[in-house]
């Protein structure tokens, strides 16, 4: 016996004593965090607008943690390689995700073979910023409202196309959802990036796009670019004379990009609540509020609840829109 002097009562109280102490030791572990570098783990290239903000909120989460976050760029699959390796990660607190509505709403009913589950494979942490999209076209099109461009569609209905910078992506989706609300048609062309598409827009090969508001905007601005609406239930901050989609005549219509933070699942939740905290006093640095402005980004700073929440309703959102353009990927 290893205890051949304690009652079997004693050897009972013994164990019971030893796990309290592990499960007593977990928590005061987690309370100590962070005492090293955290990796916030950016799914796209380098340079997008998630980029932007994860190397901004990055620095200012430093601070306030007293350990370095650095940035680490994984991109591939449509943002899917590098969730899955948050995913799979060890659940400390070390590896967390900047996620976007394609990672965690568009990609998981999208893609045949699914690397992750967006709800059961992650903590949520915070809501970071909401992103406007914006319905653009070419000053050629004789449509400056999007009452006018509906006209078009209904009297022409094949004639039209629009461009997208790829197939499943939130602006493909953004096109779909204004299809399916708005009753019309428009064929689809796919690009590889927004910059492609924009491109083809400028010279007016196809006349309609969505975009994300911020690589618009300087064209925009430029009037080589109509802006009919953005895609938001509210008008862009920087551009408060752009109508919403949903005051233009199509109500309840909505879509935006989004960032998010998520750490992996099982994560325990003191850690959850300190990111949680850094991230939100991130968001309300004045410093970061003006760079957030500068692309239109509005801060949201949610808790964990309000963005497991959001989740759940973009994906309840989405699945319609997948479906009904039978739009599924390998």
């Amino acid at each position: 016996m290893i205890f051949p002097s304690l009652t079997r009562r004693a050897a009972m109280a013994a164990g019971f004593a030893f796990w309290s102490a592990l499960a007593l030791g977990a928590p005061a572990k987690a309370q100590d965090f962070p005492d090293r570098t955290v990796t916030l783990v950016v799914p796209f290239a380098a340079g997008g607008s998630t980029d932007v903000v994860a190397r901004i909120i990055a620095q200012k989460m430093s601070e306030d943690l007293g350990q370095q976050v650095i940035v680490q760029n994984v991109a591939g699959a449509g943002g899917n390689l590098g969730a899955a390796n948050v995913a799979r990660a060890e659940p400390d607190g070390y590896t967390i995700l900047m996620a976007t509505v394609a990672t965690h709403a568009l990609n998981p009913l999208i893609l045949k073979t699914k690397p992750y589950d967006p709800e059961k494979d992650f903590a949520p942490i915070s809501l970071l910023v909401v992103v406007p999209n914006v319905l653009v076209v070419n000053p050629e099109l004789p449509a400056k409202t999007v009452q006018e461009l509906l006209a078009l569609l209904k009297a022409e209905p094949e004639k039209y196309a629009y461009a997208s910078s790829g197939n499943g992506t939130p602006l493909h989706l953004s096109g779909e959802l204004f299809k399916k609300m708005a009753g019309v048609e428009m064929q689809h062309i796919p690009y590889k990036g927004s910059g492609p598409a924009l491109n083809d827009v400028l010279g007016n090969q196809v006349p309609i796009m969505f975009d994300n508001l911020p690589s618009s905007s300087g064209h925009i601005k430029a009037g080589t670019l109509r802006a009919l609406a953005v895609t938001t239930a509210e008008r862009a901050s920087s551009f408060p004379d752009i109508p919403t989609i949903a005051e233009s005549g199509i109500p309840g219509y909505e879509t935006y990009t989004w960032n998010a933070l998520f750490a992996p699942a099982n994560t325990p939740q003191p850690v959850i609540a300190r990111l949680n905290e850094a991230a939100k006093k991130a968001m309300a640095d004045p410093a970061v509020q003006k760079r957030m402005e500068e692309f239109s980004a509005k801060i949201v700073g949610s808790t964990p609840e309000e963005l497991a929440a959001h989740v759940k309703a973009e994906l309840a959102k989405w699945i319609p829109v997948v479906r009904d353009a039978n739009i599924q990927m390998d």
